[in-house]
């Protein structure tokens, strides 16, 4: 298994917290989300982003945002969304692993 820290889903439908009690020490630029309803492109949004971590090393934890109120907070109305450091970078498509890693570069 790869270097990524998948964070798990709070009941409430936030994966990543704000509190800074809860989010293991880290700050919020090392947070990626997926926004959506948890369907089969968001799934497949969220294994390329660990694809694309682990493809780089790179030490962030993914989460998966599923409360729409929350993903409407970030002016999505399109999903899956991928947010990176409380940016939202792209929504409405699959991004590949390619595309995904160049944002990560960044």
């Amino acid at each position: 298994m790869g270097l990524f820290k998948k964070k798990k889903e709070k009941a409430e439908g936030c994966c990543c917290c704000n509190n800074s009690s809860n989010n293991e020490g880290n700050d919020k630029s090392t947070y990626i989300k997926v926004l959506g309803s948890g369907c089969k492109k968001c799934k497949q949004l969220e294994d390329n982003v660990i694809e694309a971590l682990n493809k780089l090393g790179m030490n962030k934890t993914v989460g998966h945002v599923t409360n729409m109120a929350e993903i409407a907070s970030y002016g999505v109305m399109s999903t899956p969304a991928l947010v990176i450091g409380e940016k939202v970078v792209s929504y409405g498509k699959v991004l590949s692993c390619e595309e995904i890693t160049e944002l990560l570069k960044k």
